[in-house]
């Protein structure tokens, strides 16, 4: 399981490097084998790739009135490998579809992790914030 936040800069050639936390347990389970793609609310979704595979085939079953999200989901998806550094290059593509700069955060969510521009993220999450907490925590307690 994956959780936490960290900031993260990238390099002039588009890399990040994987926290050490995490680093271990994907090279470790995955052998460091990564996928990248988009993901409706604007940031990057990185999974490991056995993860990845799975709903791969969870997406590639959607019906044909979710065409949009197969789109964005498998169209965008690209294979990554950390290198030996613990870093991984994200494509110039990706980059510019998310407003990827040198800032990001990269906030652990489970079984994947959700990569966002670091200053996209403060204002995504001040806004749900102000929202207030939805329906379905009623009956949860921290």
């Amino acid at each position: 399981m994956f959780q936490g936040s960290s900031a993260l800069t990238l390099d002039a050639k588009g890399r990040v490097s994987i926290p050490t936390k995490h680093r271990d347990a994907l090279v470790s389970q995955v052998e460091g084998r990564l996928t990248l793609t988009r993901h409706p609310d604007g940031c990057l979704l990185l999974y490991p790739r056995n993860v990845w595979e799975e709903k791969r085939e969870q997406v590639a079953r959607f019906p044909m009135s979710a065409r949009p999200l197969q789109r964005l989901l498998l169209g965008n998806a690209q294979d990554v490998d950390m290198d030996g550094s613990g870093r991984i290059l994200i494509a110039p593509e990706l980059r510019s579809a998310v407003g990827l700069t040198r800032e990001a955060m990269l906030l652990g969510m489970g079984s994947h992790f959700e990569l966002w521009d670091a200053t996209e993220w403060a204002r995504r999450e001040a806004e749900d914030l102000a929202k207030g907490m939805p329906e379905v925590l009623e009956h949860f307690s921290f």
